[in-house]
């Protein structure tokens, strides 16, 4: 028999609902579970602006209380993900901004970072969970090429991980594209895809995603975060408590009893 549960619930303001959302600077779309976020200027190859930043910060923000959405997939529309800051429309203004005014942008865009759990173009790929491209793909960390630091936006910090520390200082300071074959074999790329085909595919595993074990999806995307600043015997304790607290799910018990039965568990979320 399954062991006694808790009432579900929700906090006063959680919860929300994006099925009306209506993007202002970014392309929005809501399927099954699985939001389809698309930059959209695709005469320019889709690069970012000060409104599309701010909204974007605020949209990932937002969605970490979303009742439905499970899974996000950031594209970019026609044949290119994203080129980056805007020339004109960033790059120009900064040069007349005073440090107080830098400051203030610098500090905006990482705040993308942190609520995607993304900088121009590149970062916005390397702050995602799982990254999908092609043969034709081209990434680049472009700072060095405009006078800038490679330590933008978590770069110094992300990149590493990822690819490993010679491979990240390497690109960080020549600032050249990392090719789709090469990404994938440095570990960037999660799977290479067909031009025609690669966001059917990245919406197609988002919707694994989202369909099911989403509460213990959302459990390990945070210790995956978390991990990055605790020692082993630290992150043992924090994974122990993290599955105890899945332990109590009714989707365990779900797979328990399923497995009892020989049949396939059908998981809720909860």
């Amino acid at each position: 028999m399954h062991l006694p549960m808790g009432e579900p619930h929700r906090l006063p303001g959680s919860g929300a609902s994006f099925a009306g959302y209506q993007g202002r600077h970014v392309g929005f779309a809501l399927e099954a579970g699985v939001a389809t976020i698309t930059l959209d200027r695709p005469e320019r190859k889709n690069p970012l602006t000060f409104d599309a930043y701010a909204e974007l910060r605020d949209l990932f923000r937002a969605l970490a209380d979303a009742a439905d959405v499970k899974a996000v997939v950031l594209t970019g529309a026609g044949e290119n993900f994203c080129s980056g800051g805007d020339v004109h429309e960033i790059i120009g203004p900064l040069t007349r901004l005073d440090m107080p005014g830098l400051l203030a942008l610098t500090r905006m865009t990482g705040d993308l970072v942190k609520a995607m759990r993304a900088s121009a173009g590149a970062m916005l790929a390397l702050a995602s969970d799982i990254r999908y491209g092609t043969a034709r793909s081209r990434t680049a960390f472009l700072f060095a090429s405009v006078g800038l630091a490679g330590c933008d936006m978590g770069a110094c910090a992300l990149l590493p991980r990822v690819v490993d520390q010679g491979r990240a200082a390497e690109l960080l300071y020549t600032g050249r594209s990392l090719g789709g074959e090469e990404g994938e074999r440095w570990g960037f790329f999660n799977r290479l895809c067909e031009p025609d085909q690669v966001l059917a595919e990245a919406r197609a595993f988002a919707a694994t995603l989202a369909s099911g074990r989403t509460f213990a999806h959302g459990m390990t995307k945070r210790m995956l975060q978390q991990e990055w600043n605790m020692g082993v015997d630290e992150a043992i304790e924090a994974e122990a408590q993290a599955q105890a607290i899945c332990m109590a799910t009714r989707d365990f018990h779900r797979a328990y009893h399923a497995f009892v039965a020989r049949e396939r568990p059908h998981f809720e979320g909860d």
